[in-house]
């Protein structure tokens, strides 16, 4: 295949327009898998590209913006990657040879490529391997069918366009490819990525030429091609939506005239554009007009090198990690942690909290690591706790954070502004449904679970906000998370903290543990990872406790801790005794594990303090 250069030339091209929009326009519901048409009404397809023709189009779009194997799943079609695929480019085929056997002529036919429909990591549990193999699989299929060029549309964030070129590169090394962002209504990407940006990171991924499809309406499209032609010399191409639809009589119209993308397609070939066609709304009649205007700059495209270059790898790494807080430095020096787990209060009043951290600090204890609304309880925030600790005693803290009732934008903003206040250390949380809590009825939100929580915040300490865009700082946070050595699947507990690791965490606080076979297992287990290990600890105060932790938390509780809080007395001699054994515990774990967390029923600081104390004074 010649390069895209050579296949288009240095003359403006004009593609085609909707093939959804024109699927609708002919009765067929959105609901429906328009790629499976392909196969069940190919003369339906076929008769749209040969509209597409008829108005001048020189690119015709496969008919399979939705054929990878994420969006067929939805139909329950993953199995039919290649059937689709290889009917849509026979039916394009199928038009445009008719049309060059009529009129002659060059038609290029484009597989189409659109977006999986799902987030990727780090903000979403599908892999990028995942992402570039399911594109594999499409592109494969495409130029097996025998496709001229591959066009990758509507992308809406930069991570799965690479992806996406960056398959199509291994599956169709000789093949054209086009990549197209699209943006909103300031221009910019959906993930926050400016034009410049993504074109010269798309022009280093791979990609042949660079442009913007969909989107808002052709005004944000020309603003964004601007901003790409500033940043690459490969081709641009410019094919917006017939503006925003709006709803009449139950359907979504677009009301952008022909007359309107024509006078759009003069501007955006004088701005660089040299691939100029549609997108949702737009038709025949729209192609046809803007024909005139493309046949009005033949011989007059001046593709010029970009003024600038455009930094791509703008990142601003962390501090080491024993550089970025009191707590950092204890894990990089490997000092013994002591860690007292803290409750929020449910008011406004956190003199007692603050009392607690002053008394702890005083008897030797690294950090008050406060939890963030535990079991789905409203109370006051994690943050505000852990600033007034910080500024009234001067105690570090380590603030745990959940992802139940955030989403992307809030979980960024609250970090950026944790970063800003000084909190350094973050304890990444995925957090009890709401149901387990006082509210039952709250929504809950769960845009990334604690793995994706812990990629956005590996983003935010080299600089990068959750889109990649770099912000020219680093939140230097240390990053931990959590693991429960006693889960009843604890092959899957294993497996999510691997990928905890892989993202990004360093260091594992374990959920409290009883049975220390369990823990000794554990240890041995993730050993592999080399990350620090601080073991939780829980005091029990009464046989009800050790009752309620073992039957109705279902945590391991051995025979042996039963019978001894069954054998002591209640009230005052209960705790003392289970205040023994989180001493013994602790001693028992101390030469595996780089640190204890105690956690406390009823924020029993004295409690603490007397488990602590003979690990403080050592």
């Amino acid at each position: 295949m010649p390069a895209f250069s050579e296949l288009i030339g240095d003359r403006p091209v004009l593609a085609d327009g909707a093939m959804g929009t024109m699927i609708n326009s002919r009765g067929v519901p959105i609901s429906r898998c328009y790629a499976e048409l392909n196969v069940s009404d190919p003369a339906l397809i076929l008769s749209i590209h040969e509209e597409y023709l008829q108005a001048g189009a020189e690119i015709l779009e496969t008919n399979t913006f939705g054929a990878n194997r994420f969006q067929l799943a939805r139909h329950g079609l993953a199995d039919k990657v290649a059937e689709f695929n290889a009917a849509a480019v026979r039916i394009a085929r199928q038009a445009a040879d008719g049309l060059k056997q009529k009129n002659g002529g060059d038609v290029w036919v484009a597989g189409t490529l659109g977006p999986l429909g799902v987030p990727l990591e780090p903000l979403g549990k599908t892999g990028l391997d995942e992402a570039r193999a399911a594109y594999e699989e499409q592109v494969r299929a495409l130029v097996a069918a025998g496709v001229d060029m591959i066009i990758i549309e509507t992308m809406m964030a930069l991570n799965q366009a690479r992806e996406a070129v960056l398959a199509a590169r291994t599956a169709a090394p000789d093949h054209p490819v086009l990549v197209m962002m699209t943006v909103d209504d300031d221009s910019n990407c959906l993930d926050g990525a400016s034009p410049a940006h993504a074109a010269a990171a798309l022009t280093e991924a791979g990609a042949d030429a660079v442009g913007i499809n969909c989107s808002s309406g052709p005004a944000t499209v020309l603003t964004a091609i601007e901003g790409m032609r500033a940043a690459t010399s490969l081709p641009i191409a410019a094919m917006p939506n017939a503006g925003l639809p709006r709803a009449v009589d139950g359907r979504n119209m677009y009301f952008c005239s022909p007359e309107y993308m024509a006078s759009f397609a003069r501007k955006a070939l004088a701005a660089g554009a040299q691939i100029i066609g549609g997108c949702c709304g737009t038709t025949p009649h729209h192609i046809r007009a803007m024909r005139a205007a493309v046949r009005a700059f033949e011989g007059e495209m001046h593709i010029t090198d970009p003024g600038s270059v455009i930094e791509i790898s703008s990142e601003t790494p962390p501090l080491k990690i024993g550089e970025r807080s009191r707590f950092g430095a204890l894990l990089d020096k490997g000092t013994f942690i002591t860690l007292v787990e803290m409750m929020p209060p449910r008011g406004i009043d956190c003199s007692h909290e603050l009392e607690g951290a002053r008394m702890l600090a005083s008897r030797g204890v690294h950090a008050i690591s406060v939890m963030d609304s535990l079991r789905a309880t409203a109370r006051i925030s994690a943050q505000s706790l852990c600033i007034q600790i910080k500024e009234h005693t001067g105690v570090e803290t380590v603030v745990h954070y959940t992802c139940r009732d955030r989403n992307l934008l809030s979980i960024q903003s609250d970090l950026l502004g944790a970063a800003s206040l000084g909190l350094r250390n973050v304890l990444c949380m995925t957090g009890a449904p709401p149901k387990q809590g006082n509210y039952p009825d709250a929504t809950a939100v769960f845009d990334v679970d604690s793995i994706g929580l812990v990629n956005v915040l590996r983003l935010l300490n080299h600089g990068l906000d959750i889109g990649a865009n770099p912000f020219g700082a680093s939140t230097n946070f240390t990053i931990g998370v959590t693991a429960n050595p006693g889960a009843p699947d604890i092959e899957n507990e294993l497996h999510r903290l691997r990928f905890k690791v892989e993202a990004g965490a360093e260091y594992v606080i374990t959920q409290p543990v009883f049975d220390l076979t369990l823990l000794e297992q554990f240890i041995r287990r993730i050993e592999v990872y080399r990350i620090p290990v601080i073991a939780g600890i829980w005091p029990l105060t009464s046989l009800r406790n050790a009752e309620f932790m073992k039957n109705d938390l279902r945590v391991s509780v051995p025979e042996w801790i039963m019978l001894r809080m069954a054998q002591a007395s209640t009230g005052d001699g209960a705790l003392k005794e289970g205040t023994r054994i989180a001493q013994e515990m602790v001693e028992a774990v101390r030469p595996s594990v780089q640190g204890v967390q105690l956690s406390l029923p009823r924020n029993q600081y004295a409690a603490a303090a007397e488990v602590l104390a003979a690990v403080v004074s050592a």
